[in-house]
């Protein structure tokens, strides 16, 4: 995902990213949208999987929720997520997806600025997962 919103968005997005001096698992931060038709671009780092045994649930979670504060600080009004770690980081999909839409609904329960939420879903295996767990 990272290098393909990299290519999208042009070479001014990984001058602001280095200027940002890194993100540490489960931070956020903010840069500008470039050639993206998004403002404004919120990057996190997901947990590798490690089975659980690295406080990995947690730093998914915080991902969701550092991101959502940094969007409502920036006063966004709409915020699209991927599938974080789920990928080449090994986390389990269903599992992630229990903790990405908790997470997003816990901290949309007490915050209200956001007029649109995403969770941008590339595969039909997450497809059934989010539909699912957003059903019940």
């Amino acid at each position: 995902m990272d290098g393909a919103i990299h290519k999208a968005a042009g070479p001014e997005l990984l001058i602001e990213c280095r200027s940002l001096k890194g993100c540490r698992t489960g931070e956020a931060k903010i840069t500008k949208g470039y050639n993206l038709p998004a403002k404004h671009i919120i990057h996190t780092v997901g947990p590798v999987w490690y089975g659980g045994i690295r406080n990995e649930r947690d730093l998914l979670e915080a991902c969701y929720t550092n991101s959502l504060s940094l969007a409502s600080s920036f006063q966004l009004k709409t915020i699209a997520f991927p599938n974080i770690s789920t990928g080449v980081y090994g986390f389990p999909k269903r599992e992630a997806a229990v903790i990405a839409t908790n997470a997003v609904m816990s901290w949309m329960f007490n915050h209200k600025e956001f007029e649109k939420l995403y969770f941008a879903i590339f595969d039909d295996e997450n497809y059934t997962i989010y539909y699912e767990i957003l059903q019940d």
